[in-house]
């Protein structure tokens, strides 16, 4: 029975946007019994990349009209334009700082309460203002909650016209159509206000997943989308869908997966290399290992909820001490005022994923962001390597709720 209780806490972190609130729940066509993965999301700390390839385009415009001058003239703005290009495809492959969304809103997991909102939006506000440009939310944060506030916010700040609104459609087991996936976009672009930046399948399903990649495809052709990518997928479903999606004329932008120095498993199983080979965005969520990695939880310290029992296990654990006095000495070498909880984020990047962890107030936002500050050695990064390795995990892939393997297709799903 204990075995049982503590296996059920462990998945209890990638229950998502299950926020028992009558009102959302009536907006929503979704149910409270919706069981969605968590999620965050990368966020560029400049310029979106649709700004960047509009920059890359323009450079190539003034090219091909300064062919017309003369020679010299032509030599030069190419050169113009091949520095302008590299420079926004290195920008646009550089990892990124976002602002992942799923607590505002969700009541079950992260204690939301309306009350606050005004706090959320001085957060978002921030944000915009520090430069961060991505926002991840999903239609079950909340049962949609997330999504409103997002858009509510960006249509009161005049600064967020240039921003990225990346949602997710939640792979529910009786959602079995492309046009599910459609219809589904369309009530999120409504609770947003706008076209959706990137939009993600959340989860797998334990069938009919492919008949979700036609559906991102309609959704791009139907112009209520600009990118598309999946969550929680392993190798072979996102092999799979990024072969259907080019088949349909588009390609998969990214693959938002679980990553930190407590969940480095994409690390080992190939997973991130194959995102890599596919040019898919990695989008790191809980990259803070659901707050663990801060450093600011011990035994007589812990968090409420869910995360409580996780925490018990990690802050009992010497090698878990010895990961988080690894990790102040490293933030010690970096300078500055600098946390473990930024070193966390930092490592992240050097294994070349964008990141995307939660912020609800000011003070969290300015540390998330302090990572695009500095960059970690190849020694420091070794260091942290062998400590977290040394730490037994409290949450394991095969805990987690997602389906392994499509039953009609075979396809394996989820591997991490």
């Amino acid at each position: 029975r204990k075995y049982r209780r503590r296996r059920h806490v462990l998945w209890l972190p990638l229950i998502a946007g299950l926020a028992p609130r009558p009102q959302f729940r009536r907006r929503d066509a979704l149910s409270a019994a919706a069981a969605a993965a968590t999620a965050t999301t990368f966020s560029p700390a400049g310029r979106s990349p649709f700004v960047q390839a509009a920059s890359a385009a323009t450079a190539a415009d003034a090219f091909a009209a300064s062919a017309t001058l003369s020679p010299t003239v032509a030599l030069a703005t190419s050169a113009v334009a091949a520095f302008t290009g590299e420079a926004a495809e290195a920008e646009r492959r550089s990892p990124r700082v976002g602002i992942g969304a799923w607590a505002w809103g969700d009541s079950l997991f992260w204690k939301y309460d309306p009350a606050n909102d005004e706090e959320l939006r001085e957060v978002f506000d921030f944000a915009v203002d520090q430069g961060v440009q991505f926002f991840d939310t999903a239609e079950v944060y909340g049962l949609g909650r997330s999504e409103e506030l997002i858009g509510k916010f960006a249509r009161q700040n005049p600064k967020a016209d240039s921003i990225e609104v990346a949602t997710k459609f939640a792979a529910l087991p009786w959602r079995t159509k492309p046009s599910d996936v459609v219809e589904a976009a369309k009530r999120s672009t409504e609770r947003l206000g706008r076209p959706i930046d990137l939009y993600q399948i959340h989860f797998p399903n334990a069938w009919c997943n492919a008949q979700y990649w036609d559906g991102l495809a309609d959704c791009v052709d139907r112009g209520l989308v600009k990118k598309v990518g999946v969550s929680n997928y392993g190798v072979d479903a996102m092999r799979a869908a990024s072969t259907r999606l080019q088949e349909r004329g588009t390609r998969l932008a990214s693959n938002q997966i679980q990553l930190s120095l407590l969940y480095p498993f994409a690390l080992e199983n190939g997973l991130v290399d194959a995102c890599r080979e596919l040019d898919a965005e990695v989008l790191a969520y809980s990259p803070l290992g659901l707050g663990m990695l801060t450093g600011k939880f011990s035994e007589t310290y812990l968090p409420e909820g869910p995360r409580k029992g996780i925490a018990q296990q990690y802050v009992a654990d010497p090698a878990f001490k010895v990961l988080i006095a690894t990790m102040r000495e490293v933030a010690t070498e970096v300078g500055g005022p600098t946390d473990p909880a930024q070193i966390a984020l930092a490592w992240c990047m050097a294994k070349g994923a964008s990141v995307i962890p939660g912020a609800r107030n000011i003070r969290q936002v300015g540390s998330n962001i302090r990572p695009r500050t500095f960059k970690l050695s190849a020694a420091q990064v070794a260091r942290l390597d062998d400590a977290a390795a040394r730490v037994p995990k409290a949450v394991m892939p095969e805990a987690n709720p997602f389906p392994k393997k499509d039953v009609f297709t075979g396809l394996a799903m989820y591997d991490s």
